[in-house]
């Protein structure tokens, strides 16, 4: 089979030849529901995943770890990087291991200098778009 046809016969578009109508629907749904969006049933937000802007460029998970853990426990700290250059792109990701510890690093490490650049901390509020 050919490539086009292989396209078509998979749901993209929204049309499934190689199916009834009611097959075709349920396949097109199928491909849809693996976008990013969430159903605001699904989504838990406890409030202890905090966005860190400002960051230098030759900061590490490491370092950001390091200077959110003076505050609490860190279970996980990320840099976003550029995919094609690797750099960083200035802003992060921290999880603390409770929502007091969060908010203690939002009252007290936003504003604050990490590697010569003043850093903001804010909470993620995850809202569900529809």
């Amino acid at each position: 089979r050919g490539e086009a046809e292989d396209r078509d016969s998979r749901g993209f578009g929204g049309q499934d030849r190689g199916r009834s109508g009611d097959e075709a629907k349920m396949s097109y749904s199928r491909y849809r529901s693996r976008s990013r969006s969430v159903d605001s049933s699904d989504v838990e937000n406890p409030g202890n995943n905090l966005f860190v802007t400002g960051l230098s460029s030759r900061l590490t998970d490491r370092d950001l770890e390091k200077h959110f853990s003076t505050e609490g426990e860190v279970i996980d700290a990320s840099i976003v990087l550029d995919p094609w250059t690797r750099e960083s792109r200035g802003f992060g990701f921290v999880t603390m291991a409770t929502l007091k510890e969060a908010e203690r690093c939002i009252k007290y490490l936003d504003r604050s200098v990490l590697e010569g650049r003043v850093i903001t901390v804010e909470k993620i509020l995850l809202t569900a778009a529809g």
